[in-house]
């Protein structure tokens, strides 16, 4: 693996850990400023704010990363998240914290700039395996963050932030003494504010017929993704009446066996079988485990269907490094930044559509959530058909 890639898989996993950290004691943070009425529902609103700032900042990183280069926006952001948390940490008042969690959604939009740094330095078959170790080392931050966040925030609540601070930090350190520039920035590049407007990379990759398709299933994947986080815990204290140990295990096993087929199995499957062939069979994998987990009655059931939800997760590398073929080498920072958006749109509505569906059909019989989610998920069977396997000549008017 060549030094670039380490560093930069390096830096994605320790940006998950420094965000996976603070959210189990985001509710206890705001009882200690005094907010003592209405937790649930501002830490919904800063959940969606963070969402909706990576919604509306990462098609902007990354094309001002095509601009003037992955490096600086890197480096921008990762210092901007590092004094962001280092604030949050002594924060006296709500509103700094309500603020900080806008800005903390700004920074972490650079995920954009990480994969676009990615597909710069891979070749078009390389690209989908290394898109799955992206994925699997994100994943694996995001099992350690919430366990470390945990304990450090028994120990006092604030000191989760300073150790994100820290790991932002040693992200700083890492991008600005060690990771090489991927694609310079262009000759005389000069700043203009159409670059801030978020919607034009939008309006600008639906002028690719052969992305459209790809766009609608990777919104419909996200989509279905934050069914897990949203319901996964409920579920299991409904149907098999399981303490806070047993949803952690499920949790973590589900992590594990998630983050070990991305990291080593998306390669050989999309040698094997395509880029598009290892998408449907990831598809195919985890619709079929939604509909067995809809119909369970025990709880092993959930342990046993980690490594089927694991195979699933070969789909999504193999969908983004897919998509990367439709544009050329230019507009790889603002593509990636476009998909980051969607995901972040996902993150947004998908928690508030399956905790409402949930609600609903809990006491009739709580396995149809997953149900549903299958059938979301068969929306995107058909437009498979529309997918091409080609690079598209990119249009001048995303200029």
């Amino acid at each position: 693996m060549n030094k670039p890639l380490m560093v930069i898989l390096a830096a994605v996993t320790l940006d998950a850990i420094g965000i996976g950290l603070i959210f189990p004691i985001l509710p206890a943070l705001l009882r200690d400023v005094g907010h003592m009425t209405q937790v649930a529902t501002t830490l919904g609103i800063m959940l969606a704010l963070y969402s909706a700032c990576q919604f509306l900042f990462s098609p902007i990183l990354g094309v001002l990363s095509d601009r003037y280069g992955r490096r600086p926006v890197l480096l921008v952001s990762l210092a901007g998240a590092a004094i962001d948390y280092l604030v949050m940490a002594f924060a006296p008042e709500l509103w700094m914290l309500v603020l900080g969690r806008a800005i903390s959604g700004i920074t972490s939009a650079n995920m954009a700039v990480a994969t676009a740094y990615i597909t710069d330095i891979s070749t078009e078959e390389e690209r989908a395996r290394r898109f799955g170790l992206f994925h699997a080392m994100f994943g694996v931050g995001f099992i350690i963050g919430p366990v470390l966040g945990g304990v450090l925030g028994d120990i006092w609540v604030r000191a989760p932030f300073i150790a994100a601070a820290a790991l932002n930090g040693i992200n700083l350190a890492l991008a600005l003494f060690v990771l090489p520039e991927s694609r310079h920035g262009k000759a005389g590049a000069k700043f203009d504010f159409e670059t801030l407007n978020p919607f034009k990379p939008l309006k600008w990759a639906l002028t690719f017929k052969a992305l459209i398709p790809l766009m609608a299933i990777f919104v419909i994947m996200n989509f279905v993704g934050t069914m897990y986080g949203t319901i996964w815990a409920l579920f299991s204290e409904d149907r098999f009446q399981w303490n806070g140990l047993m949803i952690g295990l499920s949790l973590g096993a589900f992590g594990v066996f998630h983050a070990g087929a991305q990291a080593f199995l998306t390669g050989p499957a999309v040698a094997r079988l395509g880029e598009r062939w290892a998408l449907v069979v990831g598809m195919a994998c985890e619709l079929t485990a939604l509909v067995i987990l809809g119909v369970a009655t025990q709880g092993w059931v959930m342990f046993a269907l980690a490594p089927l939800f694991a195979l699933g997760g070969i789909g999504m590398p193999a969908l983004q490094s897919l998509t990367t073929t439709q544009v050329d080498s230019e507009k790889q920072g603002q593509l990636q930044g476009v998909l980051a958006s969607l995901v972040s749109l996902a993150s947004v509505f998908g928690p508030l559509f399956f905790s409402l569906v949930y609600f609903e059909v809990r006491g009739i019989w709580p396995g149809i959530i997953w149900i549903v989610g299958a059938g979301i998920y068969l929306l995107a069977l058909p437009l498979m058909l529309g997918i091409r396997r080609r690079l598209v000549v990119p249009n001048p008017a995303g200029e």
